[in-house]
């Protein structure tokens, strides 16, 4: 993995994250539906992990919640 690799990865990481704290909550499959274009499925819930694993956000049942 290259540098720019890295910052991509950050920079999608940071796409998602702010979506979900600009909605304040929103069901996983809409987003995914906004951002499928640029990403797998498997990026996408990998992404979720993470801001699930950071405290960020909370998923419950499909409402992906920002906590911040």
């Amino acid at each position: 993995m290259t540098k720019q690799d890295l910052a991509d990865a950050v920079n999608v990481l940071r796409l998602v994250a702010n979506a979900i704290r600009e909605l304040g909550s929103v069901p996983s499959g809409h987003l995914y539906s906004e951002v499928s274009g640029m990403m797998s499925l498997d990026t996408y819930n990998g992404i979720i992990r993470t801001l699930c694993g950071t405290g960020l956000i909370k998923e419950s049942g499909h409402l992906l919640t920002w906590v911040g």
